[in-house]
């Protein structure tokens, strides 16, 4: 049966990154999304839409914003638990939380609960297709995908590999994180929505003959995702230096292993050289950036208008459990605030632009997801622009769009999520 979903709607016809942000979207007052099967099958001005398919099942979100469910491009399902714990910087933070939690995941029923509770959250604030870290364990990935498939949900995950600098107990060695993840792509890669991600955490803990293995793996299996860390704090770029001397850059550490290309996902890249910026472009890998982890670990300010500006391609994340937020809302916030102590101030298109086709850009996934057009699946979230009484009072002085939205972008939280839909199925409220 045919569904419309009637209400204000808001497309994007152009990169805002490339063209005047104001004119990269299409947005109309009175819009409809038409979704059969679990895609959408027409987008347009909704009164006409309601003429064309009189028989379609209609929904009337009225005032609300009909988008694109938002796509987050980089985090941590097992770090659930531990998001927003005080105080740590990044080696500090993986000794004292992350791999103490991660090893709870060594129970199946800590990682399948874990993974429902992750991806309920995610769906509470409008997310609907994420791309997650899981542990060192395989069960944890099983886990990741089969709780995404019984949400009917669109998600890209990998098992975790690390051979050195981690407790024994979160250790594997090259051939067991090769056969392993071998394992998991052909249970998991390609069924039903779920993506998978050659997941090595990063150069610290992953020796060369590794990387070398999940290279080779990679290149046995190239529609895989390939998933790790960047340059994200300076005592990070350091141990890296002192690890592997012989390399130019920490980027140089993945290239020699044939991890850098189409379909890497670097998470953070804050603190790059020239060299890894023109080589990141050259290899059309793609960025994740975590304004709301970089901020409450110290990270630094990652500058994403100057790497958009040069052509590499960056989505937006949460970065859970270092992040300290579930919500892609609260993360477009961070990314503005971040954006503005570089001098740079990002337009509310812009924004938007990242947490949806930005994001699935970076996963392979433009069309598919992040975008509302004929043929997208129907993953969608309705927000309330005026949800709260603070963010009712500004929205309500508004003379343009953009003033309408911005109050929601900054001040926004699972509140103002009004609907979500996956696969065309209305989810939330359930």
């Amino acid at each position: 049966m045919q569904q419309l979903l009637l209400g204000q709607t808001l497309a994007f016809a152009a990169d805002p990154f490339a063209t005047p942000p104001e004119g990269a979207a299409i947005h109309d007052s009175r819009g409809g999304v038409l979704v059969e099967n679990g895609r959408i099958a027409a987008f347009g001005h909704g009164p006409d839409l309601r003429r064309a398919h009189p028989r379609a099942a209609v929904t009337d979100h009225g005032e609300a914003l009909i988008l694109p469910g938002f796509v987050d491009a980089h985090m941590h399902y097992p770090q659930t638990g531990i998001v927003a714990s005080w105080g740590k910087r990044l080696i500090d933070w993986l000794e004292t939380y992350t791999f103490p939690e991660e090893a709870r995941l060594a129970d199946p029923a800590v990682a399948r609960q874990t993974a429902a509770l992750t991806l309920d959250l995610a769906l509470d604030h409008g997310t609907t297709t994420l791309l997650s870290f899981c542990t060192i364990h395989e069960g944890s990935a099983d886990a990741w995908f089969e709780a995404a498939e019984a949400r009917g949900m669109r998600v890209a995950g990998g098992r975790t590999c690390m051979d050195r600098n981690a407790p024994a107990s979160l250790r594997d060695t090259p051939q067991s994180a090769h056969d392993e993840s071998a394992r998991l792509i052909a249970r998991w890669h390609g069924r039903g929505r779920a993506t998978y991600a050659i997941t090595p955490r990063f150069t610290p803990t992953s020796s060369p003959a590794q990387l070398e293995a999940l290279g080779a793996l990679w290149a046995a299996h190239p529609t895989c995702l390939m998933q790790t860390h960047l340059s994200e704090q300076t005592d990070e770029v350091e141990w890296v230096r002192r690890l592997h001397p012989e390399a130019r850059d920490y980027l140089e550490t993945y290239d020699r292993w044939g991890l850098v290309g189409p379909g890497a996902v670097f998470g953070h890249a804050i603190h790059l050289t020239p060299r890894e910026r023109a080589r990141l472009r050259e290899a059309g890998a793609a960025l994740a950036h975590c304004p709301t982890s970089n901020a409450f670990i110290g990270s630094g300010l990652m500058d994403l208008a100057g790497l958009r500006a040069s052509g590499i391609p960056v989505g937006l994340a949460t970065d859970t459990g270092g992040g300290s937020s579930f919500s892609m809302l609260r993360t477009m916030a961070a990314a503005y605030e971040i954006a503005q102590l570089g001098g740079h101030a990002l337009h509310p298109a812009q924004l938007l632009w990242l947490a949806t086709e930005g994001s699935a850009a970076a996963l392979r996934l433009s069309g598919v997801v992040g975008r509302l057009a004929p043929g997208a699946e129907a993953d969608l979230v309705v927000l309330d622009l005026a949800s709260t009484p603070a963010i009712a009072q500004r929205a309500a002085r508004a003379g343009t769009l953009w003033e309408a939205v911005f109050p929601t972008i900054m001040m926004g939280d699972d509140r103002a999520v009004r609907a979500v839909y996956v696969g065309g199925r209305r989810v939330r409220p359930a």
